[in-house]
């Protein structure tokens, strides 16, 4: 399927796009920008901002629309947190958003790892702002306390597709599941902010869509992204439709009558995109 003109971009070439990418190699950092083959890539890294990838780049899942790998995963990096933190410091951000990989061979899923990272920028960053999006720890509810604890400012936990479409996506994860997790952050005594997104066009249905609006509305999700799925290769989920930005729009409108706080949607929103505006 030919891809419409609103999804083409400039191949990323700035000033701000190389030195972000040369001091993520540097540091041996990795940015969710380069493993999920962002279409914001050169945007994000030319405003010399990234969200960063923590926990390796092996997955311990394989969901079939994903271009990050799966495999045996690397040794929790001790010294992670660090490098983070001093790359956060050189590039001056204000808005830090952290995620990872699923870590399902982790005690705590990685939570801890997660806390760490947050407690480093909150030591050497001052005035910053942490967002997290997180896996689901396989419903642990003592890992996502442990992160809660930590008191990123936003929370975010990705849906990523339709409760028809979850099962056959998503293996190994569990719609309801999610839910709950983003359920269990709102309702926290520990404040922060619940985010979640999803993407469109993997053959859901209108209802579909409306009946995951209601369902994450029902959880307390104050913020929420909407987004256009592009197949990394031929080897992932084709893509079932393409999506006009009209069409972005009125389910826009749909979520913010459901009481989302914010809602970004559009062909290239991804979940971590333009964070800092609207979280």
């Amino acid at each position: 399927m030919r891809k419409p003109d609103w999804l083409k971009v400039p191949l990323p070439s700035s000033r701000a796009f190389i030195d972000t990418q040369g001091l993520l190699g540097r540091l041996a950092l990795h940015s969710v920008c380069q493993e999920a083959r962002c279409p914001n890539i050169g945007e994000c890294f030319g405003s010399g901002t990234a969200a960063f990838l923590i926990l390796g780049t092996l997955c311990t899942r394989s969901c079939r629309y994903c271009n990050v790998r799966h495999g045996r995963p690397e040794p929790v990096d001790e010294s992670e947190p660090g490098r983070l933190a001093e790359a956060a410091r050189a590039l001056g951000l204000r808005h830090i958003v952290i995620t990872s990989v699923t870590r399902d061979d982790l005690p705590d899923g990685g939570a801890g790892q997660f806390a760490r990272c947050i407690d480093a920028l909150r030591r050497e960053v001052a005035g910053c702002r942490v967002e997290v999006l997180i896996p689901d720890f396989q419903g642990d509810r003592k890992a996502l306390e442990t992160i809660l604890a930590a008191r990123p400012d936003v929370l975010n936990h990705n849906l990523e597709v339709t409760r028809g479409l979850f099962a056959e996506l998503r293996p190994q994860g569990d719609y309801h599941r999610s839910l709950d997790l983003l359920r269990h952050a709102a309702e926290a005594p520990v404040r922060t902010k619940t985010k979640s997104g999803f993407m469109i066009g993997l053959g859901e249905d209108r209802d579909g869509i409306l009946s995951l609006l209601d369902d994450l509305a029902a959880a307390s999700c104050a913020h929420l992204t909407i987004g256009q799925y592009l197949q990394p290769s031929r080897h992932h989920w084709p893509v079932a439709k393409f999506y006009a930005p009209e069409e972005f729009e009125e389910l826009r409108q749909e979520a913010l009558g459901r009481g989302f706080r914010t809602v970004v949607a559009g062909p290239l929103v991804r979940s971590s995109y333009r964070a800092a505006e609207y979280a």
